[in-house]
């Protein structure tokens, strides 16, 4: 990856790009720093966020924001508006016959779901704001001599227009950078958590030994987990295709052997955040609502990261959302309809409905490895906080979430691959020339 990206900086159209992209990303951490004016932090909002008692909605949304939320910062949102948004409407692309049909549509049907997604996320956003506010109203500064309700309304307008300008920073990083703006934004927010993490992690540890080896065996087993998560992101089944000769006029097409390639884990981290955003979606809604504080403490008393519950049902689900992601981004019926059209089948399996029921079988298989990876990927941090009652250790735990691992992993492949496409674009480009 650090020779894609030094021999990409050789490249003047490359180096531009990268050069916008870093700059974007550091105008974001500003952003980041920028405490939102109406808050009085006195470090309450901090522990809420961090306090290793369960992995709250807040909890989810400071890692995805790299802290911003914690600091109490005008971009206290990050892009969880907007992912959260993506997801809502890819599942209605699937429900709902008219944004599918638009989904095929091209270029123009693209541009009007990204604008519905948009759209959504700009609600989500507002809802996102009201509840932080109300959540964390006891810290809203009294002594501006305006009225509670008015400083209230204008810093949920400041997180929500945050949050649309975060958006609108992805969206430039996609357009005139390098990778994918959201994941890179995600990517950043994450490091910055992380390095935050360590450094309080390394202050706990003291003059006492056990403390130190405790941090070490942990960040040697976190390498470890790099590495595996590493070795299934770039797993995958190949099943094989040739396609038949074809004569059509004086040319000859077809003839060819090639692959179809399954990954193991093809829908990368979604079904973790699709999981954990609907099991920490209740605790967003019940502190909203002030007479709910009962059933909010009896949720995260049962419910809360540390329970039984939460283990299974966090399995549950990741099993549900990564078999049902599997069918929404592998569509066996397309492909065994677009490789029966252009002359292509698979050795030994007959072409049409046979070639759609044989890669559902293969997908299916494929799909049952990677959730069970997933699941006990996701289950290490509850696992361990049950197993452990140690600051040290557990401030490392939440520095390098098993969400952020594999984020931090996807997108740094993604960046790689991307810079990779757009070097291999441009050498095809001088051989033409």
């Amino acid at each position: 990856m650090f020779k894609t990206l030094v021999n990409a900086f050789k490249i003047k159209d490359l180096r531009k790009k990268i050069l916008i992209t870093l700059g974007l990303l550091i105008l974001f951490r500003v952003g980041c720093a920028l405490v939102c004016p109406g808050f009085d932090l006195s470090g309450a909002i901090e522990d809420s966020t961090s306090s290793s008692d369960g992995f709250t909605f807040f909890s989810l949304m400071n890692l995805l924001s790299g802290d911003a939320l914690s600091n109490g910062s005008i971009l206290a949102l990050g892009v969880s508006p907007y992912i959260t948004a993506s997801i809502v409407i890819q599942l209605l692309t699937v429900a709902i016959p008219k944004l599918e049909s638009l989904s095929r549509q091209g270029e123009d049907g693209r541009r009007k779901i990204t604008f519905y997604t948009r759209v959504c996320a700009l609600v989500l956003a507002l809802a996102q704001a009201i509840g932080i506010v109300v959540s964390f109203q006891d810290y809203i500064a009294t002594n501006l001599n305006m009225p509670t309700w008015l400083i209230m309304t204008g810093i949920v307008l400041i997180l929500t227009a945050g949050g649309m300008f975060t958006v609108w920073l992805g969206e430039k990083i996609t357009q005139i950078g390098v990778g994918n703006g959201m994941s890179l934004l995600i990517f950043v927010g994450i490091i910055s958590s992380s390095a935050s993490g360590i450094s309080s992690a390394i202050s706990q540890v003291g003059e006492d030994i056990t403390n130190l080896w405790m941090v070490i065996i942990y960040l040697v087993a976190l390498v470890l987990i790099f590495g595996l998560i590493v070795f299934i992101d770039s797993s995958e089944r190949r099943v094989g295709v040739k396609y038949a000769k074809q004569i059509k006029g004086r040319k000859m097409y077809g003839g060819q052997d090639t692959f179809i390639p399954i990954k193991l884990n093809a829908s990368g981290v979604m079904p973790i955040i699709f999981a954990t955003s609907l099991l920490t979606l209740p605790q967003l809604i019940m502190s909203i609502v002030p007479s709910w504080e009962g059933a909010l403490n009896w949720y995260n008393t049962y419910l809360g990261t540390n329970s039984w519950v939460y283990i299974v049902l966090l399995a549950i689900l990741i099993f549900a959302f990564a078999f049902f992601y599997a069918q929404i981004t592998f569509d066996t019926d397309d492909i065994s309809r677009r490789m029966q059209q252009q002359g292509g089948f698979i050795p030994g399996i007959r072409p049409g409905k046979t070639t759609s029921d044989y890669l559902r079988k293969i997908s299916k298989r494929i799909t049952l490895f990677g959730a069970v990876f997933l699941a006990f990927i996701a289950l290490i941090p509850s696992l361990t906080f049950k197993a452990i009652d140690d600051y040290t250790l557990t401030s490392l735990i939440n520095a390098f979430s098993t969400t952020g691992l594999m984020i931090i992993v996807s997108v740094a492949l993604e960046f790689d691959k991307s810079l990779e496409a757009q070097m291999l674009m441009r050498n095809y480009k001088g051989f033409l020339n």
